[in-house]
């Protein structure tokens, strides 16, 4: 029942992402006339993510091309690794931040331009080291520096909102990169002495 129900979300998460994430977007002309600007822009994290990751994951591109291109063919990136990185860890943050906005400052809601912010340098620098195109590159540099740069300018933060965001945004991402690059080394450990 619960490999049913992953493979059933394996196939169709990105599909939804990109229905979700139209229709977020389609109710944006009607919270403009009620919401405060700095909470639509946090508001607008969410769905312009999710267009990323249909750019990213259609297809399986962005897991095949770390595979491949980053570890020389050793599934480093798992199906399930991606699941828990952009489901809970991403959706999930990209609501607290607009939770944290609402309900306390907006101030608390700046993790979602700097995950963002970050997430983009990392596909942008990832692309001038390989001088190759990366799943995740155009909506990294049309999508996510705009609409992330734009945030920060309206919704300064304090020092210490700041420091926690961008804090916490590059702690996703050392943790990402830390158990992927573990999950590479255990399965080279794993082979046999020939096949090294």
């Amino acid at each position: 029942m619960i490999k049913s129900a992953r493979d059933w979300l394996v196939s169709r998460w990105v599909a939804g992402a990109l229905f979700m994430g139209l229709a977020l977007l389609a109710i944006v002309p009607i919270l403009t006339g009620s919401w405060p600007l700095a909470l639509l822009l946090i508001f607008l994290h969410a769905p312009v993510y999710m267009l990323h990751q249909v750019e990213e994951h259609g297809r399986d591109r962005f897991r095949t091309y770390v595979n491949q291109k980053v570890f020389g063919g050793v599934e480093a990136l798992t199906t399930d690794a991606v699941l828990w990185i952009n489901i809970p860890c991403v959706w999930g943050l990209t609501l607290a931040a607009l939770y944290a906005a609402w309900l306390i400052a907006p101030g608390w809601g700046l993790m979602a331009p700097w995950l963002i912010i970050v997430n983009a340098i990392t596909h942008i620098a990832n692309a001038i080291k390989r001088r190759e195109y990366n799943p995740g590159l155009l909506t990294s540099i049309f999508l996510f520096l705009p609409l992330g740069f734009a945030t920060l300018h309206v919704i300064p933060g304090t020092l210490g909102q700041t420091l926690f965001a961008l804090g916490l945004s590059l702690l996703v991402h050392v943790m990402i990169v830390v158990t992927v690059f573990h999950h590479a080394r255990t399965l080279r450990n794993l082979r046999p002495a020939a096949a090294r």
